[in-house]
């Protein structure tokens, strides 16, 4: 009987050559994972990041016998969670049996390109954010009032109320910017008052873009969403991620494979004679956002964008914060955080977010109550929630 390499071998030596390659290359392939922070790999599903939530006070004494006063330091978690992604890629049998054709070669690179385009659209967008999560890079910018109107101009990119003053006002410096490939023509556009380009300065040479010693990236792996953003600058070193260790690969030689938005069937393997390799991994990322001297509330990011030239539609949510109980005045200063962003009560006990349609966790805290959580539905509207908290002296 002719020996014959079994699928379980198979699946081993791709296995082993695709496990490598997605933890080297995976990251190579997403712009965000090139400029975040990689933490060491995930060992469990969800890892806890305490980070800084309230700075020590301190206080000048007056006179010799002057009283001391005392100050607190508080911390919060922040959750990096690991959602699943997978990539499916359809292979005929009829290429398998040419054996001058480099399967590996051909299909780990796009394996590796699909999946660091859906971690960019992801955590810049949000566009199949895995419910695990929190909100987006544009969602978080937004809630901070980080968003610049117009099209890209010298007072856009780095005037007073610019994208890169946005970002410094949080207490940080940009060290990247994320941009539309439609950014580049209107960089070039720039003039100054002498009509004379300013990021051009030779025709036949290459152009290098660059904000405020900032380097700029135009990815071309599709993940840039231009209906959302023109631009996104920030400080990435901010952003963390991480891998799970756990990296599965199978050859599938029966089934249909569908699209994910009509259900359509796409492929029969059966019937087309076709083997597909499916590769699932898990990773998940964090925007821990400690408390600063320049951000001591938490409420600013280190990212800001340029809105698109038709801007999105998102809708208000206006939180109102009471004490439960007999007496239900409105709370100030209660911090409210919807799935990573974060805001303040006003003196009315309100405090307003901007979101697009969608479900968002959330959770309440005040000092001397008691803490408090629950979700908001975005469907095409305005919300307006109201969360009562228990105040600790009344139990």
């Amino acid at each position: 009987m002719p020996n014959s390499i079994s699928r379980e071998a198979a699946e081993a030596l791709i296995r082993e050559q695709l496990v490598n390659t997605i933890f080297e290359d995976v990251p190579k392939q997403s712009i965000v994972m090139q400029l975040g922070r990689k933490l060491p790999n995930m060992t469990s599903k969800q890892t806890k990041i305490p980070v800084l939530d309230m700075l020590p006070i301190s206080y000048w004494v007056n006179g010799d016998t002057g009283f001391k006063r005392t100050s607190r330091q508080e911390w919060d978690n922040v959750y990096l969670t690991a959602a699943e992604l997978a990539v499916i890629v359809p292979i005929p049998e009829a290429v398998l049996s040419d054996s001058s054709f480099d399967i590996m070669g051909n299909v780990k690179p796009r394996v590796n390109e699909a999946m660091g385009q859906r971690v960019d659209s992801a955590i810049l967008f949000g566009e199949g954010r895995p419910l695990e999560w929190q909100n987006d890079i544009v969602t978080v910018a937004r809630q901070s009032g980080h968003n610049v109107s117009g099209e890209i101009s010298y007072d856009s990119l780095l005037g007073a109320d610019g994208v890169l003053s946005k970002v410094e006002q949080a207490g940080y410096t940009v060290d990247g910017v994320i941009a539309s490939m439609q950014a580049k023509g209107a960089m070039r556009s720039i003039k100054d008052d002498a009509g004379r380009p300013i990021f051009v300065s030779d025709m036949q040479g290459a152009t290098r873009y660059a904000l405020d010693g900032a380097p700029m990236y135009f990815p071309e792996n599709g993940c840039f969403n231009p209906s959302i953003a023109q631009m996104i600058v920030g400080n990435w070193k901010q952003l963390v991620y991480s891998i799970r260790q756990d990296i599965t690969v199978k050859i599938l030689d029966q089934g249909v494979i569908q699209d994910p938005e009509t259900k359509e069937i796409v492929y029969n393997l059966a019937q087309q004679d076709m083997v597909a390799l499916r590769v699932v991994m898990r990773l998940g990322w964090a925007l821990p956002n400690p408390a600063t001297r320049l951000n001591t509330d938490r409420s600013k990011v280190p990212f800001a964008y340029i809105e698109a030239k038709s801007p999105f539609t998102d809708y208000a949510a206006t939180f109102t914060v009471q004490k439960q109980g007999g007496d239900s005045g409105k709370l100030e200063g209660a911090k409210i955080n919807v799935n990573g962003a974060i805001k303040k009560t006003n003196s009315s006990g309100q405090a307003v977010f901007n979101l697009r349609n969608g479900t968002y966790p959330y959770s309440v805290k005040l000092n001397g109550y008691r803490p408090a959580s629950g979700e908001i539905t975005i469907s095409s509207g305005a919300a307006n929630p109201t969360v009562s908290l228990v105040a600790i002296n009344q139990e």
